[in-house]
């Protein structure tokens, strides 16, 4: 990785996090929630780039359509976040499989 990448993506970062902020509060709450499980759960597709700023171009479309965030994910976040990335291996998975052990054992 030469430093224009990292600067390159030190600014899609912040454009990433400008379009956040920009959101009405009760998305703004959701999506933070949302990222830190994601970041817990750790799907290794994570890194790629187009998880978060695709749920952010979701929850534009819902604010343009004049939808509560809660209409468009449910009550359950969690919830929400594990059917996004329930076809995804996680870190979890790979460390399950490095110990022998069966991935996906401990997701649903």
């Amino acid at each position: 990785m030469s430093i224009q990448d990292i600067i390159e993506g030190k600014k899609q970062w912040r454009a990433h996090v400008a379009r956040v902020k920009a959101l009405p509060p009760d998305y703004r709450i959701v999506y933070q929630e949302m990222q830190k499980y994601l970041f817990k759960v750790g799907p290794v597709g994570l890194s790629d780039g187009s998880l978060l700023p695709g749920i952010v171009d979701f929850f534009e479309e819902g604010v343009a359509e004049g939808k509560g965030v809660l209409e468009l994910i449910g009550t359950d976040v969690a919830a929400f976040c594990d059917d996004l990335i329930k076809d995804s291996p996680t870190y979890a998975d790979a460390y399950q499989e490095s110990i022998g052990g069966e991935p996906g054992a401990k997701r649903k």
